[in-house]
């Protein structure tokens, strides 16, 4: 199995499929155990991340590691990746086609990892793998059932930094992940 991951690691450095190819320094392929239960799924690398071709590195990413570490978990026992494996300019949102032409990528990751918990941290990618119309305000921490596999979403570990006192509703969700991840009936 570890030739097919090195194949989806080698496709994405080689990928041209959007503009966003020519202007990236490092493509950002998801990181952590290739047996995790549990999936975290962002919308695309940041700037740091784009230098250093990893996924949360930086203030989200030290801040998801305080998540991590308050609820018990670590980065060596999840798989966190992007919907997007190149930075988009000046942080702006995704477009469609940019998120259509590395959709393909983010199949071929959960296909090889089939996580148990998918979390989607932050707005975009909660509408591209949960709901197109999924309000992250009023549904984080809410949970949809798929192919034997527990979806939901929270915060974007960013939008923490913008609002601090968005970090205890964030904890909260993670706590009820990691009690999910201790069900033995996880996913139902």
């Amino acid at each position: 199995m570890e030739a097919t991951w090195n194949e989806i690691e080698q496709h994405v450095a080689a990928c041209t499929q959007c503009p966003l190819s020519q202007s990236r320094h490092l493509p950002v392929m998801g990181r952590g155990s290739r047996q995790a239960d549990i999936m975290l799924i962002a919308e695309a690398p940041g700037a740091q991340e784009d230098q250093q071709g990893m996924p949360f590195v930086g203030r989200s990413g030290e801040m998801l590691d305080r998540l991590l570490r308050d609820c018990g978990l670590s980065r060596e026992e999840i798989y966190i990746t992007n919907i997007l494996k190149c930075h988009p300019p000046d942080n702006r949102d995704p477009k469609e086609t940019e998120k259509n032409a590395c959709f393909a990528y983010l199949k071929y990751e959960t296909f090889l990892l089939k996580p148990k918990i998918i979390v989607c941290l932050g707005r975009v990618a909660a509408q591209r793998i949960i709901s197109p119309d999924f309000k992250i305000t009023r549904q984080h921490g809410t949970w949809t059932y798929r192919k034997d596999c527990a979806l939901t979403a929270t915060y974007h570990p960013s939008a923490i930094l913008r609002d601090p006192a968005k970090y205890e509703d964030v904890k909260k969700d993670f706590l009820e992940i990691v009690k999910k991840k201790a069900e033995k009936k996880c996913p139902q």
